[in-house]
């Protein structure tokens, strides 16, 4: 019963926590951008919003250190793949706990319960209950997660590889991308020419290099290759990459007032 009315919105791993330090959540700033969230809802009450995040100084930290991405086979790889699962799902619960005090509607979905995958490709996940959520008001929540795979044993999928899924199934109209950045830049680090606009046919440049902190499912490079996957598969999506830093900003950006990166 979902339709191109739906948003799907990440708070990334770089904007809630300090990648730099394990397992070092900024609540003050997560509380900021979900009540900046419960104040577009109030004046827009039809819009459907699934929410996600990336797991940054949580999920990374741990998943790098077991080389969890690559695939997970022995004994000492498993226990590793739990703690990356335990690191990520307390991240998660910040996130809950927060977003019940602004007063939203939140219920999460862990890919590591529902998800299964083949060699890094999603097999199978039954979204009927994530749809149920949007039908009836809530506010589904996925994350960066690991998940269980037939061929690799496990690995690990980035927010934006669950929204390149779910977006095929529940046809978002457009995908908002919070994270540090304003925008992606063609001189990054230096970060002084930002690019307004990425078609989505075009051919990735070689500015576009992986994030200076631990990203284990690779930085910006890989995240605007998949986006302009997801806007080729659907063409009526737009993406947004912009930062939300400063409160107010995510507002503006619901509202459609773009300041950062378009993929369209």
């Amino acid at each position: 019963m979902t339709d191109g009315q739906t948003l799907f919105l990440k708070l990334g791993g770089s904007l809630i926590t300090d990648k730099g330090k394990a397992e070092s959540a900024l609540p003050a700033l997560i509380l900021t951008l979900l009540n900046d969230l419960k104040r577009y809802l109030v004046q827009n009450p039809d819009q459907k919003i699934l929410l996600g995040h990336g797991s940054g100084s949580f999920g990374h930290h741990a998943a790098a250190k077991h080389n969890t991405r690559a695939g997970v086979y022995s004994p000492a790889e498993w226990r590793g793949f739990r703690q990356v699962w335990e690191s990520a799902r307390k991240l998660n619960q910040i996130v809950l706990d927060l977003g019940k005090q602004a007063g939203l509607e939140l219920i999460s979905f862990p890919p590591s319960a529902g998800l299964l995958s083949k060699d890094g490709e999603v097999q199978e996940w039954n979204l009927t209950p994530i749809k149920r959520a949007l039908d009836n008001g809530l506010i589904p929540v996925v994350y960066g997660d690991v998940v269980f795979d037939q061929v690799l044993g496990g690995t690990i999928f980035s927010t934006e590889e669950l929204f390149a899924h779910l977006a095929a199934a529940i046809k978002p109209q457009r995908i908002l991308l919070a994270g540090k950045e304003a925008a992606v830049y063609a001189d990054f680090p230096q970060n002084q020419r930002p690019i307004t606009h990425i078609p989505r046919s075009a051919a990735l440049a070689s500015f576009l290099q992986a994030s200076q902190n631990e990203d284990v499912t690779g930085g910006m490079r890989s995240k605007v290759a998949q986006m302009q996957a997801v806007c080729q598969a659907n063409p009526g999506v737009s993406v947004e990459i912009f930062t939300a830093s400063q409160p107010g900003e995510l507002f503006e950006a619901l509202c459609g007032r773009h300041t950062g990166t378009i993929i369209a």
